[in-house]
């Protein structure tokens, strides 16, 4: 009785198929630029705007519409101009980085370590900075404020502004 049962289920499940497809292959496909809506016994055609249309409505929006090409020829010459402003201020002047480093109550050695690694003032991992502070037993100097250290700074300095002594 159960091998019937899933017999007649698949033999559902592929007659319904089967009308499904002759159905979609059977009707007209229209990729014109006109659509047709029935409802009832009304019936509404809505015409796609052409490629014009819709490029000069979204520029009188305030969109930049433009081509793959134009936009790969963009970022190209953005990148360009990037690397030229990159090597000519190498040559000229050297980039401070500097922020201010929050210590709220319950924070770590660990965790001071990992904003100065976001912040580029430190070039070693947060838990090796951790591992720095306990060398120098100062982990336990660690006070609830606000620190502003720079790039300029030695990496001791940077440690004794906001490890007080």
């Amino acid at each position: 009785m159960r091998i019937n049962l899933l017999g007649s289920f698949a033999a559902g499940v592929f007659i319904a198929t089967s009308i499904t497809g002759i159905v979609y292959l059977s009707s007209d496909h229209n990729d014109a630029k006109a659509t047709e809506n029935k409802v009832g016994n009304h019936s509404k055609t809505t015409v796609l705007p052409s490629e014009e249309e819709m490029k000069s409505k979204l520029e009188t929006k305030g969109y930049v519409v433009q081509t793959k090409a134009e936009y790969d020829k963009n970022m190209a010459d953005a990148k360009a101009a990037d690397q030229k402003n990159a090597t000519s201020d190498n040559n000229n002047q050297k980039v401070v980085y500097r922020t201010t480093v929050k210590v709220s109550k319950g924070m770590t050695s660990y965790d001071v370590g990992k904003q100065l690694l976001k912040a580029k003032l430190i070039k070693k991992s947060a838990f090796q900075f951790s591992k720095d502070i306990e060398r120098k037993k100062l982990e336990n100097r660690l006070r609830p404020g606000s620190y502003t250290v720079d790039s300029g700074m030695s990496y001791d300095k940077i440690i004794a502004t906001i490890f007080k002594k």
